[in-house]
């Protein structure tokens, strides 16, 4: 699944977060992170409601910390995030995005990125914002994120730095860093947060994609405005532009080890799928085939990486048709944690389901049972839910 978060009034770390649980995450699995990141009730409580913003209706998450006198630096978060028990995938991408601030606020203030004092972002709500929308995009299935041109206001705000201009130069840094096309703001003030920017830095493109739209999440921010303050989450899948390419090539002298990185280099290049056939060659030789399915337009890419990569001298490239049934992502509760599942669907009818293999991986490691307990617990869920 893709997300492409339209921005008119631009992005804060609770506008994330409203998005999310508005788009189905649900407000339970925000507050079980806050267990996993180790913060008691005193130290933090969230909320979610829904509200108005002129005539939209949209979900507002507050985060409430409490106060806090000392400013972690990156190797703290970088602890308390590696200490939390969180899918390996979240506590990469949730360390990327406070790298990528540090990196950013060293810039601004002529200091090393290890010297960095985390203020307002440091903060135990700064903390469960950049965290939770890492974990509630994973947990929704958003692999590709998106973000429209991004709308930065005028003016001056106070900070733990004191009195700076808007954008602040944190935002401006990482914004300008990744790329992104910007756009005025519909008034004075900050639109975009430094937690909202390093969350696009990091996490999104700036392009809106071809896609096919399924849900549409709607957030809202605490602030009120002449125009409704919210950002939009469009969920949905890619639409594949131009045909689809299978290239491959046979291989017979190549060591084994190499496969995994090449796949993953693959990948990284726009691969779609990639797979290895056994198949005997001239001389007897054992050898495999290396395949890889991606668009025409990642041609290029693939092959330069299997030519590079490989010992082949040569690859073969096929222009191939493909038919795709439609795919949903929902999450079930089963006795040892929430599961996300894949539900396949022809015409709109569900005819599969398929829980996803690292939650029941992670999952049973958790609770202390077998994957194949947790993955048909899911399963039993999924069914329960589509014959309500």
């Amino acid at each position: 699944m893709i997300g492409y978060f339209d921005m008119p009034c631009g992005l804060s770390g609770d506008m994330c977060l409203g998005c999310l649980v508005d788009a189905g995450w649900p407000i339970e699995s925000l507050r079980e992170l806050l267990v996993r990141l180790k913060l008691t009730q005193e130290q933090c409580t969230v909320s979610a409601q829904d509200v108005m913003k002129g005539a939209i209706r949209a979900t507002l998450v507050r985060v409430d910390a409490a106060t806090e006198h000392h400013h972690r630096r990156l190797h703290h978060i970088r602890d308390m995030i590696d200490a939390a028990d969180l899918p390996q995938p979240v506590r990469d991408r949730a360390t990327a995005v406070f790298t990528r601030l540090a990196q950013a606020e060293a810039k601004v203030h002529d200091t090393a990125v290890d010297k960095v004092h985390f203020h307002e972002v440091g903060a135990i709500d700064s903390i469960v914002d950049i965290v939770g929308s890492v974990c509630g995009l994973h947990e929704l299935g958003v692999d590709t994120v998106y973000a429209s041109a991004a709308p930065l206001g005028e003016g001056w705000v106070d900070t733990d730095h004191g009195r700076i201009p808007l954008p602040a130069p944190a935002t401006l840094e990482l914004l300008a860093g990744a790329g992104a096309p910007t756009r005025p703001a519909p008034g004075v003030g900050e639109w975009i947060t430094p937690t909202g920017a390093a969350l696009l830095a990091e996490l999104a493109t700036f392009e809106q994609p071809v896609m096919n739209i399924t849900r549409i999440a709607t957030g809202a921010g605490r602030r009120d405005a002449d125009v409704p303050n919210i950002v939009r989450l469009w969920l949905g899948d890619p639409v594949v532009a131009g045909p689809i390419v299978q290239i491959e090539t046979n291989i017979d002298d190549m060591n084994p080890q190499h496969y995994s990185a090449v796949s993953d280099r693959l990948f990284a290049a726009g691969a779609r799928d990639v797979w290895l056939t056994p198949v005997q060659m001239k001389k007897g030789r054992p050898a495999v085939v290396l395949s890889v399915l991606a668009a025409a337009r990642h041609e290029q890419a693939i092959v330069d990486i299997m030519l590079r990569e490989t010992t082949t001298l040569g690859v073969r490239v096929t222009t191939v048709r493909r038919h795709e049934a439609q795919r949903e992502l929902c999450n079930v509760d089963t006795p040892y944690g929430l599961v996300r599942v894949k539900l396949k669907r022809i015409d709109g009818e569900t005819v599969g389901a398929a829980p996803e293999y690292d939650d029941c991986v992670a999952l049973s490691a958790h609770n202390g049972t077998t994957v194949r307990q947790v993955y048909d617990a899911a399963l039993v869920a999924a069914h329960a839910m589509l014959t309500k």
